[in-house]
């Protein structure tokens, strides 16, 4: 009877000092924020911490700007919807925090403009036709993320990503941003 009254002391001991060691819990929500404030994109993540160095995520991005589709002063306007699940590595002796790389797939779709003739009158415009498409890309990406004692996340990122199945013109996609959230 000892014996096993010594394993359960053990065995809670043991998980109350790993509760301690990251005492937040495993989970996160995130909007990107230069997202918002410069494309006008809706940019929300979900990330599972999976131990001290590891964690995966979620990223759904929507366009939320209404604009004129022949308006192309926007660096990123032709995206109108993507989904990105990603994996960190975190290199820090934080709970899976400080700097860190990562693995990403992206899904996205858009709209994108062609040139299909040229007006031969005044005012002398391209004349577009706007294409929808869907495509999938694989990247890496490299940041940092700082949490708070009380659980506030704050991560600044950049990475870059290739399309596999070249459905449209650009074959580079982008990913980066600033993000604030909260871990629980």
């Amino acid at each position: 009877m000892k014996k096993i009254l010594l394993s359960v002391i053990l065995v809670v001991a043991s998980l109350s000092t790993f509760a301690q060691e990251n005492e937040m819990g495993n989970n996160e929500l995130k909007i990107n924020m230069s997202n918002l404030i410069g494309f006008k994109f809706l940019d929300v993540g979900y990330e599972k911490i999976l131990n001290e160095e590891s964690a995966f995520g979620v990223n759904v991005l929507f366009n939320i700007d209404k604009k004129d589709p022949n308006d192309n002063s926007g660096l990123d306007e032709y995206r109108t919807f993507s989904i990105t699940p990603y994996y960190r590595h975190f290199f820090s002796n934080k709970y899976a925090s400080g700097f860190f790389v990562e693995v990403f797939t992206m899904l996205h779709s858009g709209e994108e403009d062609l040139i299909v003739g040229y007006a031969d009158f005044p005012p002398y415009t391209d004349i577009y036709n706007t294409e929808k498409y869907t495509d999938f890309a694989v990247g890496i990406s490299a940041g940092a993320k700082f949490v708070s004692k009380r659980g506030f996340v704050a991560e600044i990122y950049l990475g870059i990503g290739r399309d596999l199945i070249d459905n449209h013109d650009f074959e580079i996609v982008g990913r980066g941003g600033v993000s604030i959230g909260y871990r629980f």
